[in-house]
């Protein structure tokens, strides 16, 4: 929703065509928070005890190319964009502006990675069956599953592809990547592969369906199949059977819930004291 209605104004890569030093000389992060005018809550108190409206009152763009002004964004909208659909029931993410433009609608078909090691021991391998069409997936790579959504996201294109010329193919997967990576990467599916999801359950061959304007991930397969292989699943072996590994895949919650451990979350009742915060003397 946020996405829907804020524009891009920092042009800077992977959307834009400038670097961060670039975006720090011409005015930095509080010269584009006040061109977003009555997009921001100037009203909020920040932590030096001045409200951002305050922050940012005297701030000013001095390059309106790096730093673009509202009249002229980079994109007027969908800067992220929340993508669902049987293969994302809880939602994943994609970043528009870094992917090839061609890709935002795309059908293709899916060469299933099982996790990391599986992907870094066949990706080059010149007898891999892919094309520059088909659609990258990576499982095993969310919170739990990796452990701990590590930024695998932006998967490598295939050397063979690359020779090629081919320079972006639509990936997959429950990892994140890097602010600055680019490429037509779908990430933070949720609920992640390892425990269940969606994900978990493409083979390769099955055709997956990527529409970034319809805010669509599916796999094109009828629900009775999806229903099937479910039924079939097996859970892998848990990563941790003792310390810190376990707890964490135990509690750690999905992408779509921030990936906080579930211990930590607050219901809204109660004090400091029925929420365990200790004696101080």
């Amino acid at each position: 929703e946020l996405a829907r209605r804020t524009p891009v104004l920092a042009n800077i890569r992977p959307t834009g065509q400038y670097l961060m030093e670039d975006f720090y000389y011409a005015g930095g992060l509080r010269a584009m928070l006040k061109e977003l005018g009555e997009l921001i809550d100037g009203a909020q108190r920040t932590v030096n005890g001045r409200t951002l409206g305050e922050n940012i009152g005297e701030a000013e763009i001095f390059n309106d190319e790096v730093i673009r002004r509202r009249v002229t964004p980079v994109m007027p909208d969908t800067g992220l964009a929340v993508l669902r659909g049987n293969l994302a029931p809880d939602g994943a993410v994609i970043k528009p502006g870094a992917a090839d433009p061609s890709l935002h609608v795309h059908t293709g078909r899916a060469v299933v990675f099982r996790d990391y090691n599986d992907m870094a021991a066949r990706i080059d391998d010149d007898a891999l069956d892919i094309d520059a069409q088909c659609v990258i997936v990576l499982q095993h790579a969310g919170p739990v599953g990796a452990p701990g959504m590590p930024e695998w996201g932006q998967l490598p294109i295939p050397k063979k592809l690359l020779q090629q010329g081919v320079r972006d193919m639509v990936r997959i997967s429950d990892a994140r990547m890097s602010g600055t990576s680019y490429g037509a990467c779908v990430l933070h599916v949720a609920p992640e592969s390892f425990i269940g999801g969606p994900l978990a359950l493409v083979r390769d061959g099955d055709l997956i369906e990527l529409d970034v304007p319809q805010r669509k991930l599916n796999v094109l397969i009828t629900d009775d199949e999806l229903a099937r292989r479910k039924a079939q699943w097996v859970a892998p072996a848990p990563r941790f059977t003792r310390g810190y590994g376990a707890m964490h895949q135990i509690h750690v919650m999905q992408a779509d819930k921030g990936c906080d451990f579930d211990f930590l979350q607050r219901d809204g009742a109660g004090d400091a004291t029925t929420n365990g915060e200790p004696e101080i003397h």
